[in-house]
């Protein structure tokens, strides 16, 4: 079976994402143009992202794609301009992009790093590579539970409102890319639980009330 791609790169224009996979594909990395766009409406969530255009490629080839990025922006990074924003951060802010590189682009990560450096503070592999695991651990944590949407979830599942069902769905399956490539749920077990059962509930619901619209009709004969 054909392992599932994740996404490993955003970017606003299909060029950009284009120019990423050829360069994959050079290095023998298999690489698709993925297509972001949610398969229910989700921005109960939070999810108001504008749709972006995806680079998907295998989990286990994450870490080589990185370590090929990271070699070709090392290069780029000698030549940005002098007034690149980048220079007016403090150590601090620095570290902070080497700490959270989902956050930032593969430019400003190596060139965080090289600044460090010349400024007399260099970061190890074995420390770039432990801030990157602390980093999986942190974004794979559950989402923050939403009780508000739990209960609007509830309400709308027993009146037979097929939003209830979408919240459900979502709040059962929802799941995330972490910075490996690896796909977790987003929820935890107690609102996944709780999702399957507004889904279910929502479902039977639904179903009744089509049911009752195409039946009265007939008994009323």
């Amino acid at each position: 079976m054909t392992e599932e791609l994740s996404i490993f790169r955003r970017f606003p224009s299909p060029a950009q994402a284009v120019e990423l996979i050829e360069l994959l594909h050079d290095v023998d990395i298999k690489a698709v143009l993925g297509d972001n766009r949610a398969p229910v409406d989700v921005t109960f969530a939070g999810n108001t992202h504008q749709d972006m255009f995806e680079v998907r490629i295998a989990p286990t080839d994450f870490e080589k794609a990185e370590a090929l990025l990271e070699k070709v922006d090392a290069n780029l990074a000698d030549h940005v301009p002098k007034d690149y924003y980048l220079f007016a951060f403090s150590d601090d802010e620095l570290y902070d992009i080497l700490v959270k590189p989902d956050e930032w682009g593969d430019l400003d990560y190596s060139l965080a790093q090289q600044l460090l450096a010349k400024r007399g503070k260099p970061v190890d592999e074995q420390k770039l590579k432990d801030l990157k695991e602390a980093r999986i651990l942190q974004v794979a944590k559950p989402e923050k539970s939403n009780k508000g949407w739990i209960i609007a979830g509830y309400i709308f599942a027993v009146f037979g409102g097929f939003l209830g069902v979408i919240i459900g769905y979502f709040l059962w399956t929802s799941k995330k890319t972490l910075p490996n490539g690896q796909k977790v749920y987003s929820y935890n077990t107690k609102d996944r639980k709780d999702g399957k059962i507004i889904f279910l509930i929502g479902l039977f619901f639904f179903v009744v009330g089509l049911l009752l619209k195409v039946l009265t009709p007939l008994f009323n004969v």
